[in-house]
């Protein structure tokens, strides 16, 4: 579902209207395809690319907060597009109507953020597959996906960026947070591979692995009451904002947080038995 008003205010009438967004030839901005964009660090890097003069094309699962966040930036930054994709990346076929949606409109997408992700805390024998499948589907499925199409048309022009979300948890495994830990070490192993296969282009894929943040994703993953859940978490601000900085530097990988840099360095003194035996500590309910 396409939601698509532009707020203006008008000179002559005093005040504020809504008209049809088009893309004109104007508009000259590039454009960044943000996925996860309603809360968090998607949001937080929808602004950092706004304040750069960006086009912005948001992609969440619910519109209700979109309203507020067109309102916001089309107000501070009058002249660039915003747009919102309401789309389910849990569904099948969600990223190649992204893509036709926003061909449709087009926009050539000069940097794809794949930020949306999601987990499910417990054992997983007492978790619902369906609950798993669905981590899956959104954490791997569409961000492999979305990769492909837009990576073919970047490397075909020979200029774009992408900056991929993994995770602390992708550099080890995680009891009682199993999918989640697995579908993070998916991507950071799957970018950078990809890494190597681009090199000698002018293309760059940034992996961005942040330390637990301040987001929703404790309360979502029903995690809010382990250890890690009750623990110190940075800021979704300052997440975004050292990603960004990677992103544009051409980083191919910025590890955020002093956590997560320590739990690099046990993961290459640690066996996966004992590494995974740390980590458990974390997902275990907090007395």
């Amino acid at each position: 579902m396409l939601v698509a008003p532009q707020r203006k205010f008008s000179k002559h009438q005093g005040r504020r209207d809504v008209i049809p967004k088009t893309l004109t030839m104007e508009n000259t901005f590039k454009t960044a395809l943000i996925t996860g964009a309603n809360s968090g660090i998607g949001y937080e890097l929808a602004k950092l690319f706004a304040k750069d003069q960006y086009n912005i094309i948001m992609v969440g699962r619910r519109k209700a907060k979109y309203a507020v966040i067109d309102e916001e930036f089309s107000m501070i930054y009058p002249g660039q597009e915003f747009r919102y994709l309401e789309k389910d990346l849990s569904k099948d076929g969600a990223a190649e109507e992204i893509y036709q949606e926003v061909q449709s409109m087009g926009f050539q997408i000069d940097v794809l953020v794949n930020d949306a992700g999601i987990g499910e805390a417990g054992k997983f024998v007492e978790t619902e597959l369906a609950k798993n499948l669905e981590i899956i589907h959104t954490n791997v499925v569409a961000l492999v996906s979305l990769t492909h199409l837009y990576l073919k048309d970047m490397v075909a022009r020979n200029s774009g960026r992408i900056l991929q979300l993994a995770s602390e948890a992708s550099f080890s495994p995680i009891p009682l947070l199993s999918v989640y830990a697995a579908s993070k070490a998916f991507v950071l192993s799957f970018s950078e591979a990809l890494i190597n296969e681009i090199k000698d282009t002018d293309v760059t894929i940034t992996v961005l692995a942040p330390t637990a943040t301040d987001t929703g994703f404790f309360i979502n993953a029903n995690a809010e009451h382990t250890v890690a859940g009750q623990g110190e978490k940075d800021s979704p601000v300052d997440v975004a904002k050292a990603g960004y900085e990677a992103l544009m530097r051409g980083e191919h990988r910025h590890i955020h947080g002093f956590s997560t840099k320590a739990k690099v360095a046990l993961g290459n003194i640690l066996s996966d038995e004992a590494a995974a035996a740390q980590a458990r500590k974390q997902f275990e309910e907090k007395k």
